[in-house]
């Protein structure tokens, strides 16, 4: 028996860890599996002889445990500033006071939902 530990940062509920849970278990050899969606891992016990590390981790990569989450992170730059990045949020600018006011948000549409979930089939 080998155990193994990975980090799956795609894993943050906890119907995450049932999903890997029943992933991992349809596989042959694997003996225990330990998943927490705190700290975001996976311990993996399996038999060698059946199956192997690159296995695991193909099945976790193809149901999208292994990404990363992309949030999107502001520019920091002006409104007016033409570069061809997006921009978060809508600004006005107050000449009574002088001061940048933030008021909305631009949430493209993705035909996705908004916050990726591996554990769901999209």
């Amino acid at each position: 028996m080998r155990s193994e530990t990975f980090a799956l940062p795609m894993m943050y509920g906890d119907h995450h860890v049932l999903e890997v849970r029943q992933l991992l278990n349809s596989l042959p050899g694997i003996e225990n599996v330990y998943a927490s969606s705190g700290f975001q891992i996976v311990e993996v016990t399996y038999d060698e002889s059946q199956v192997d590390k690159e296995t695991i981790q193909s099945t976790l990569a193809d149901a999208g445990y292994l990404e990363e989450l992309s949030i999107p992170i502001e520019i920091g730059s002006s409104p007016a500033h033409e570069n061809g990045k997006p921009f978060f949020r809508h600004t006005a600018v107050f000449t009574q006071t002088g001061q940048s006011i933030s008021f909305t948000q631009d949430v493209p549409e993705v035909q996705r939902p908004l916050w990726p979930c591996p554990g769901i089939k999209q």
